[in-house]
């Protein structure tokens, strides 16, 4: 269900203590167990702090627990050093994803000619260089838990970067699925604005193991969500999430 538009920003109820907020192509999620008790995952693009940080005194009334990183791509964390100034939180992330967020290793620079589209074709002006946020970050529980989030499981996704995550909550279902799939043609910038529903797998000039990536989708269609939040696109459900993603996960390559 979409709460809020306004141009930039899309603000959906994706399930029962779980919020979406698009951040012009890129979308975070709040996960919340009460108004005091919630987590925040991934922080979009630069310059959306304010509608992050608006979202969250209008639902909530405390600061989160946790940022849980799905990756460390600058659309998934530009804006979290400003985040972090306002709020006084842990971030966790996948150990393989560490290296990406304490500033020891850079990202490969996007490949333009994979995918087609305006989007990808522009993909070496994206930032890929690693930020460093030192001692704020540490590795995810090994046990599969989410740090503030109970019910909930994170689940290890790589291909689209090395120690991409995902998250689940089983009782009901319901899947935050970062850039493991996708419910929008990121390549394609027709697509991007318009926002045509349709599952594919990872943004293609970020993808650094296709094997891998596919691997993933194929694992988290085997858990048969009734509810996605992906990175990029509009929240999907239902006939139409199982069908679709089944088959991207027959037919990956």
């Amino acid at each position: 269900m979409r709460l809020l538009t306004s141009g930039f920003t899309d603000l959906w109820e994706v399930a029962p203590g779980g919020i979406g907020l698009r951040t012009l192509f890129v979308n975070v999620a709040y996960i919340s167990s009460s108004t005091s008790e919630w987590i925040l995952v991934d922080t979009g693009l630069g310059m959306f702090a304010g509608s992050i940080l608006n979202t969250a005194k209008e639902n909530f009334c405390k600061p989160p627990l946790a940022l849980i990183l799905t990756h460390g791509h600058f659309d998934h964390v530009g804006t979290i050093k400003e985040l972090l100034e306002e709020w006084n939180m842990p971030v966790y992330a996948h150990p393989l994803e560490l290296p990406y967020l304490t500033g020891q290793q850079d990202y490969p620079p996007a490949d333009p000619s994979v995918g087609g589209g305006l989007m990808a074709v522009i993909s070496p002006l994206y930032p890929h260089r690693s930020i460093n946020l030192g001692t704020s970050v540490l590795p995810l529980p090994e046990d599969g838990t989410v740090p503030g989030a109970l019910g909930w499981k994170w689940i290890h996704t790589p291909g689209h970067s090395p120690g991409h995550i995902s998250l689940f909550r089983e009782q009901d279902s319901v899947l935050i699925a970062g850039d493991a799939f996708i419910t929008v043609k990121q390549e394609s910038a027709l697509a991007v604005v318009m926002q045509q529903q349709e599952i594919h797998g990872p943004p293609t000039y970020f993808t650094i193991d296709w094997a891998k990536a596919e691997d993933s989708v194929r694992k988290l269609a085997q858990l048969n969500p009734l509810v996605a939040l992906t990175g990029h696109g509009l929240p999907m459900r239902g006939t139409e999430l199982s069908a679709q993603l089944a088959l991207l996960s027959n037919n990956f390559k």
